[in-house]
C-alpha cells in the first residue's frame, strides 16, 4: 500500500519529484532526507527553489538515491555503515519505491516517529 501511495502521479516527472521530495522531507525524521536542486537563471530571478535533481534517503544502514537528471529517474540502493558505502545497486523507479516502502515500514515497526511518518505518507497528511 505504501509503494502505491509513493507511486501516485509518477506520469509527470517534475511534479512527481516535487511531491515525493516534499512528502518524504516532511514525513521522515530530520536528517533522513537530502534534496539537491538545480536552479536556472529563470528560477533565481523568480525566487523559485528549482528542479529536484537528486533525492537521498538514509534509513539505518540503507541509503536510497534517486536521480532525476536526464529526463528519466534512475535509482540506486546502497548499504552504508558509519558513512562508508559498502555496496551499490542500480534499480528502476518501481524497485526503488518498493525498497523505500520496505525501509520505512521496517523502521516503523520499532520507531514511533517512523510509524507516524508512514501514516503521513499513506494518508497524505
Amino acid at each position: 500500500m505504501l509503494a502505491a501511495a509513493l507511486r501516485r502521479d509518477s506520469a509527470d516527472l517534475e511534479m512527481y519529484a516535487q511531491v515525493l521530495t516534499g512528502t518524504l522531507a516532511n514525513a521522515l525524521p530530520p536528517g533522513s532526507v537530502a534534496i539537491e536542486r538545480k536552479r536556472g537563471m529563470a528560477d533565481r530571478l523568480a525566487g523559485r527553489e528549482g528542479r529536484v535533481a537528486r533525492l537521498d534517503v538514509s534509513l539505518g544502514e540503507q541509503r536510497l538515491v534517486l536521480n532525476f537528471s536526464g529526463g528519466r529517474p534512475s535509482g540506486e540502493v546502497c548499504k552504508e555503515v558509519r558513512g562508508v558505502v559498502l555496496s551499490r545497486r542500480p534499480v528502476a523507479l518501481d524497485e526503488w519505491l518498493r525498497e523505500l516502502a520496505e525501509a520505512v515500514a521496517t523502521r516503523a515497526e520499532s520507531d514511533a516517529q517512523a510509524r507516524a511518518a508512514l501514516e503521513r505518507l499513506l494518508l497524505g497528511g
